[in-house]
């Protein structure tokens, strides 16, 4: 596998493979990386005759290798990029002559979003012998906070962890989504250069009081005022805060919290690597802990599976928002 920076220094070098395979469920790094081809290797006259942008879903793998063994015109490269290549009707195994044998003129972007190819298939190993394969993996939460940090403050800004935490919650684990988000706010704060709470609730519509990050961290310190509060505005507002994002929120802290009781004996840095959470929010487990032994965690998880198919009407049938509330309460009263 081939690292962002090793095929950001062909672009910038101009020493190009002839093809690049950018799969992986994270789409953000497989745009990014197309983008730069398209805006740094060809002029604005030399795409026009240059640039082949096919689909997967409307082409064939024919057409692509036809394509692909045409030389530029009036230029010393062509693009052949195929966005959507999982699309493919016909395997992939249709590439493997021309993967054994590449026109060098040729640069083949193969864009294989959402998930990645099997890489024991044949064509894969004759496709490495001639490629760059890049593979665009799904961040983790605390991975995705620290890359908005990052981004913020490359872009000249600053922001709190807090701010972070909060774009995540809200927005996911999408780089891409989140990129638009940020970009919007830069516009917004080019003056300022500081991003904080009221910016995020205010621009992207995330509420600083009610939100999945403070409804986990109340229900961590058995405060059902707090929960009970967040749970209520939560089916008030249902389209901002729907029901499956918070059922997926709350397992995933009760999750962490049954390794964390199991592995409580490490030290902060293991433990938060083996959490996928960053040791600041530490803290947050071992008083969550303190609330709940082992045996409450074991049975809160169980408990917030059969939510979750409640959720999905299976078993009774309850709305939304009486489900979200009855599971709040019955995880912080559990004996």
């Amino acid at each position: 596998m081939n690292t962002l920076s090793e095929i950001k220094n062909d672009i910038k070098t101009k020493n190009f493979s002839p093809i690049y395979l950018l799969m992986g469920e994270e789409e953000f790094y497989i745009d990014n990386i197309t983008n730069l081809f398209i805006e740094n290797v060809l002029s604005e006259e030399e795409k026009q005759f240059n640039l082949n942008v096919l689909y997967g879903k409307e082409s064939s793998v024919d057409q692509i290798i036809s394509i692909c063994k045409k030389y530029p015109l009036n230029s010393t490269f062509q693009i052949v990029l195929v966005k959507e290549a999982q699309d493919l009707s016909r395997s992939f195994d249709g590439f493997t002559d021309y993967f054994k044998n590449p026109l060098n003129s040729t640069i083949l972007i193969i864009n294989y979003k959402h998930k990645s190819i099997d890489k024991r298939k044949s064509f894969f190993k004759v496709l490495q012998k001639n490629a760059k394969v890049f593979e665009s993996k799904k961040l983790y939460d605390n991975q995705v906070q620290n890359w908005i940090t990052d981004n913020v403050q490359g872009a000249g800004f600053s922001i709190d962890r807090k701010s972070a935490i909060l774009i995540n919650e809200h927005l996911g684990n999408s780089l891409s989504k989140i990129s638009n988000e940020l970009e919007k706010l830069f516009e917004i704060k080019k003056k300022e250069k500081i991003i904080e709470l009221t910016d995020i609730e205010k621009y992207i519509g995330i509420s600083k009081e009610y939100n999945n990050f403070e409804l986990r961290r109340a229900l961590g310190e058995k405060n059902y005022n707090k929960a009970y509060q967040i749970a209520q505005y939560f089916t008030e507002n249902p389209n901002s805060n729907p029901l499956v994002i918070s059922i997926s929120v709350i397992f995933d802290f009760f999750n962490k919290l049954l390794i964390y009781h199991s592995n409580s004996n490490l030290d902060d840095r293991r433990l938060a690597s083996m959490l996928g959470v960053n040791p600041y929010f530490l803290s947050e487990y071992k008083l969550a802990s303190s609330n709940y032994n082992l045996k409450q965690v074991v049975s809160i998880i169980s408990l917030i599976r059969d939510y979750d198919m409640f959720s999905k009407g299976v078993g009774i049938k309850k709305s939304d928002s009486f489900l979200l509330k009855e599971m709040v309460l019955r995880i912080i009263k559990i004996n």
